[in-house]
């Protein structure tokens, strides 16, 4: 019997998923093809070359650069799932401060506050719908904010400015405004804090991945080292292989602009593609368990 690992192996390998690199590839690898067919036709059909020619030490070249081409691909990798993870832990901590602040809140209000657990029972999973929404740069749904109940209140949100803030900026209001009217406590409000204050800080350093890219020239650099180490590998090769190297050349250059590739993808972890943080999914789970909660 096929174990599940080995059922997992066979889907990976012989299905082409919605992420697949092969599929963006695809118009590349087949030009990489007609290109090395072409070099191949041309040094042994039409120049026929011999194995004296001095074009045959070319592999002495990519074997003097393909260390310098993997370290640096490792770099680039290793970078961008650094962003990624990072991303995934403070979207983690988002999630779990989430929680801490409707448990603390559901402890603190006596039950006969239907109004105030109401409130906090919208405001806390909206932080984290605007939060998606701003990362994305996509405009926050304004039915998130549609409750007669506290329209009074969600109705100082203006969608055209920076919706995180003034979310937690209300949140920051009415815990205070409940400080003054006596049920909420000094200690309490100071066991409230943290969580209140994370928000804010999860907010900015989520910006600051979002806004501070990979090098441009970095990531240009790479690209035209690929190129150029690829372009030159049926010169070679082709006499070793003849026209074989066609496979060969397509399989080396898929597999290097495959991570180049899966690295462009994952250092932007909160955009819309397959890799990144389900940021949607961590929002609606927000919704759930605080609904559960408070």
């Amino acid at each position: 019997m096929i174990s599940y690992n080995t059922k997992d192996w066979f889907t990976f390998i012989f299905r082409f998923h919605k992420a697949d690199t092969v599929r963006k590839l695809m118009p590349l690898i087949i030009g990489i093809c007609i290109y090395s067919a072409f070099i191949a036709w041309l040094e042994l059909e039409y120049w026929k070359l011999s194995d004296k020619d001095y074009v045959r030490n070319i592999p002495v070249m990519h074997s003097l650069l393909g260390f310098a081409i993997s370290m640096l691909l490792v770099f680039r990798t290793n970078t961008a799932y650094d962003r990624w993870w990072e991303g995934r832990k403070l979207w983690g901590s988002l999630v779990n401060n989430s929680r801490n602040l409707a448990i603390k809140l559901s402890a603190i209000l006596p039950q006969e506050e239907k109004a105030q657990r109401s409130f906090f029972r919208k405001i806390i999973p909206a932080y984290a719908y605007a939060l998606h929404n701003h990362l994305r740069r996509e405009q926050t749904r304004i039915e998130l904010f549609d409750d007669e109940e506290h329209k009074h209140v969600f109705s100082k949100i203006d969608t055209e400015k920076h919706i995180p803030n003034q979310i937690a900026m209300l949140l920051f209001q009415h815990i205070q405004q409940l400080h003054k009217e006596g049920k909420i406590s000094g200690e309490q409000l100071i066991f409230l804090n943290s969580e209140l204050q994370s928000f804010t800080d999860i907010c900015g350093a989520c910006e600051r991945i979002k806004n501070t890219p990979i090098p441009f020239s970095y990531s240009v650099f790479i690209k035209k080292f690929i190129f150029v180490y690829v372009m030159t590998l049926p010169f070679g090769y082709v006499f070793q292989l003849g026209f074989y190297v066609i496979p060969v050349v397509a399989f080396i250059f898929y597999v290097l602009a495959s991570l180049e590739l899966i690295a462009e993808e994952i250092e932007d972890p909160f955009g819309g593609d397959a890799n990144d943080v389900p940021t949607d999914k961590l929002s609606q789970n927000i919704h759930r368990h605080v609904a559960e909660i408070i």
